[in-house]
């Protein structure tokens, strides 16, 4: 059977995160559907990672097998013609049959906007968070830079990240390659993080913590000691889930057959 690398973009504000749930829409469970319905197979994707319900993806990538003898280009076109046009399958290609798009995976990216006007336009509402006032870049960025590295995270997880009872393998350990702030425009900025992995809520909790920094509430020094506490409480609130982006998921080689 193909091993199938599959490349998607959506919109996540109207499904409850990527995992399949039985009472909810989501993206894998809408993903399955359909490619299941064209392949006249059962399809059960691996994601590279989760997203939570609001997020958004411009580059998730998932894999699956298929007995199915459909080409990839008629499965790509099949599928765009039926899932919901906040669901796009950007690519469709035959992967080694030991790639896995979660266990092959050696970074991601992703990146979190923030809106910064006076009065957010309705159509960027659901794309990035709205902070009506000026914000302190440099000690935000100041933050971002304690951050770059192998770190416990443990003041970024949320609960449920991870089953806690295991005590072996890295626990809350995550190394971040790049945690960067960048101007957009006058009104907009933008987080960016890579990293070798992700706990839950990692990503907007960290953007949480450093905008009250940005704010004036909170100093540089009292976030290097949050990061070094390894205590969720220690932290500020999470950021909504609407300004999160999924960018890219990285892999060490071509998956490609």
């Amino acid at each position: 059977m193909p091993n199938l690398k599959v490349t998607i973009a959506f919109d996540g504000t109207d499904f409850s995160g990527w995992q399949k749930q039985l009472n909810a829409p989501t993206i894998q469970g809408e993903l399955e559907r359909v490619l299941g319905t064209i392949t006249n197979n059962s399809v059960v994707l691996h994601g590279a990672g989760r997203t939570d319900a609001g997020v958004h993806a411009l580059g998730m990538v998932a894999s699956f097998e298929t007995e199915s003898r459909i080409s990839q280009s008629d499965l790509l076109r099949g599928a765009n013609s039926i899932l919901p046009p906040s669901i796009r399958i950007l690519n469709i290609q035959v992967a080694d049959p030991d790639f896995h798009a979660r266990f092959s995976t050696t970074s991601k990216t992703y990146f979190y906007d923030i809106d910064t006007g006076a009065i957010q336009s309705p159509i960027s509402r659901l794309y990035a968070t709205h902070i009506p006032q000026d914000l302190t870049t440099d000690t935000m960025k100041q933050c971002l830079n304690l951050l770059v590295g192998t770190h416990d995270f443990a003041s970024f997880e949320a609960s449920g990240s991870r089953d806690k009872s295991i005590t072996t393998g890295r626990g809350s350990v995550r190394s971040l390659h790049e945690a960067v702030l960048n101007t957009i425009d006058n009104n907009k900025l933008q987080f960016v993080f890579t990293g070798d992995g992700f706990l839950r809520h990692m990503v907007r909790n960290i953007v949480g913590t450093v905008l009250e920094v940005g704010k004036g509430r909170k100093t540089v020094e009292e976030f290097k000691l949050i990061l070094e506490a390894k205590d969720r409480t220690t932290a500020s609130a999470t950021a909504p889930a609407r300004g999160l982006f999924l960018k890219e998921v990285h892999y060490k080689t071509n998956p490609e057959a």
